[in-house]
């Protein structure tokens, strides 16, 4: 079995409760991390026979284009695209930030982590 990390991927999207929020947009950060069989792949060394990186990449960016109220909803359709695509999949996990929330004061980020 291996674990693939897709760490640090950029979008700017509309996500949020308050209005400003899905006017404005922000930068969000989207990491994810998963475990398939790998043992076909490892001996093969063949593309078909692993999880494309690319194809990976696409999805979460598809599901960030959609906007939403709340991270929780965005997690959690980014994972569920991830199982119906990728049946190799064994376990995974997505975490999204939201950089510069506004909410009253000097912040780096919130975050949302979800997994199956």
């Amino acid at each position: 079995m291996g674990t693939i990390l897709l760490e640090g991927m950029e979008f700017f999207a509309y996500h949020g409760h308050y209005n400003e929020e899905r006017i404005i947009g922000t930068k969000f950060i989207v990491d994810i991390d998963f475990d398939y069989e790998s043992a076909k792949a490892e001996q093969s060394d063949r593309l078909p026979d692993a999880i494309n990186y690319q194809e990976v990449f696409l999805l979460v960016k598809k599901e960030m284009e959609i906007n939403a109220h709340l991270l929780e909803h965005v997690a959690r359709r980014i994972l569920d695209a991830l199982h119906l695509t990728f049946p190799l999949i064994l376990r995974a996990r997505v975490k999204i930030a939201k950089m510069n929330p506004q909410l009253g004061g000097k912040m780096k980020q919130v975050s949302c982590f979800l997994s199956y």
